[in-house]
């Protein structure tokens, strides 16, 4: 009886030590894993490449993380690198395409990947718009439009940049009075954070010293597969929006609100992105696929709305985004050609990656049913928008 209770208490013991070495060793695998994906995504980059002189001001690239979820900048343009996060197959994936070097997107033919927009993000019809019963010009750069600010705007200058903690960077510019032809000296606040629930956060602020027009927002191109991986034409999509800004064949709206039920524009319920997009439909045609603002109705939690959900269909990583803004841009790769070279090695292929740019409605100062983005003297702008990151199995 004795040797059976001496070789149980043996079996038991080696059990517990079995145990506590497979924990041991669980614990120290997710550290490492870890630790690889923060290694992966640096060595994806290199500072060096990043470091010049534009209009006598240095740019660099900036790094912040939280929790799994690691995100790179540089101040050339506010604009977002990549974004960084494990997948449902345990893969590092970056969900944010771009370049890999400042020259790479000073000579890329898309000059808005990851960038910070402004003054004036989309179309102003024809660059002119009134204001106090004045006239104002924006250089064409869209046909015989005026986009994401003139010829050069926010993506083309170099911020001031100050990464306050791991988590944080702060990006200010002060846009001079006639920049690019809008009126009043602007300066311009944009907050970038990643918080510990895998959440990206963009907050915009801006004052300015007489009579303008702002719009800001950020121009990130995603592919929730991970960049080089292919069409987003599986991605699924739900947009909360019953409405959404018809376009002419130049896509400056016609000032109408359009209700999106029977049209392929209804993203109310999940649908793909390449299941209507080839419906014979003039929007479409226009816009050579989605590049249109949606009217936002999702439900409003803590002052936030609820404007989408994308999910990649073999990453597994969903996003939800909320925003305090009345649209979203939905641009769906229409104009990708090929020409240019990501990161990855991959090219910039059609429909390989998409856009939702959170922002008022394009040609608002031109618009007077639509809301207003005028911003006085004495007044602050300031919008928040939330990019949250989640796994779905």
């Amino acid at each position: 009886m004795k040797k059976i209770q001496i070789y149980t208490a043996i079996i038991l013991t080696v059990i517990q030590v079995s145990c506590k070495e497979n924990k041991n060793n669980n614990s120290t695998q997710k550290d490492m894993n870890q630790e690889s994906t923060t290694q992966l995504a640096k060595n994806s980059l290199e500072n060096k490449n990043f470091e010049t002189v534009i209009d006598n001001k240095k740019t660099s690239l900036y790094w912040i993380e939280n929790n799994g979820l690691k995100a790179a900048f540089t101040n050339y343009g506010g604009r977002l690198v990549g974004l960084w996060l494990i997948d449902k197959n345990r893969k590092e994936t970056d969900v944010v395409v771009g370049m890999n070097s400042v020259i790479g997107f000073q000579k890329s033919t898309e000059p808005y990947f990851g960038a910070t927009i402004g003054r004036v993000g989309n179309r102003i019809a024809k660059g002119k718009f009134t204001l106090e019963g004045k006239e104002y010009n924006v250089p064409l750069n869209n046909g015989e439009n005026a986009l994401h600010g003139g010829k050069k705007g926010f993506q083309d200058v170099v911020w001031s940049a100050d990464k306050t903690d791991e988590h944080t960077l702060i990006l200010t510019y002060i846009a001079a009075d006639m920049e690019q032809g809008f009126p009043g000296n602007l300066h311009v606040k944009v907050t970038y954070s990643i918080t510990a629930d895998k959440t990206l956060k963009m907050e915009y602020e801006a004052t300015t010293d007489k009579t303008t027009i702002v719009n800001l927002t950020n121009h990130a191109f995603f592919n929730l597969n991970g960049e080089g991986s292919g069409t987003i034409l599986n991605h699924e999509l739900q947009l909360f929006a019953q409405q959404y800004t018809p376009v002419d064949s130049g896509l400056i709206p016609t000032g109408k609100l359009e209700n999106v039920a029977d049209t392929p524009f209804d993203f109310l319920e999940k649908h793909t992105i390449g299941e209507r997009i080839e419906t014979k439909n003039e929007q479409l045609e226009f816009g050579k696929g989605y590049d249109h603002n949606y009217v936002l109705t999702g439900d409003i939690k803590d002052g936030m709305q609820h404007a989408a959900t994308i999910t990649g269909d073999l990453s597994g990583i969903s996003m939800d985004i909320y925003t305090t803004e009345p649209g979203i841009q939905f641009y769906s790769g229409n104009f990708m050609q090929g020409k240019n070279t990501f990161k990855s090695g991959a090219k910039d292929n059609f429909r390989t990656a998409f856009a939702l740019e959170t922002q008022h409605f394009p040609d608002a100062p031109n618009q007077p049913n639509f809301p207003s983005i005028t911003l006085k003297l004495g007044e602050k702008y300031h919008t928040i928008s939330y990019y949250h990151f989640s796994i779905r199995k």
